[in-house]
């Protein structure tokens, strides 16, 4: 999993690419409460995660909380397909409360 700080395209926008899966969330938890504890806004871009699983989701939403916990805000952006099917097969895309331009089921 890479993780690309884009405060050049918004303050705050972190870009992820990969597999946000099992193996990688250790390390890419401590990496986003790191980049948390320096931004009042985090600003997630998940056009590059190519895919993600349980331990994604759990990590998406355990970052969620703790920026709540903090008075910090988070979001998500640019959900990549895998993401948004996910998201919608789990029923969590009202927990982010991010707008979403497209949804799984229409697209073909």
């Amino acid at each position: 999993m890479e993780v690309l700080t884009r405060d050049d395209v918004a303050p705050g926008r972190v870009e992820l690419r990969g597999s946000m899966d099992i193996y990688a969330a250790a390390e890419l938890h401590q990496q986003l409460l790191d980049l948390l504890s320096t931004r009042q806004r985090l600003e997630l871009d998940l056009s590059g995660v190519d895919e993600i699983d349980t331990s994604g989701v759990q990590l998406l939403m355990s970052t969620k909380r703790a920026a709540a916990a903090q008075g910090r805000a988070l979001s998500l952006v640019a959900h990549s397909p895998g993401v948004l099917e996910t998201l919608e097969l789990c029923q969590l895309l009202g927990f982010f409360g991010d707008p979403v331009v497209e949804t799984a089921g229409a697209r073909s």
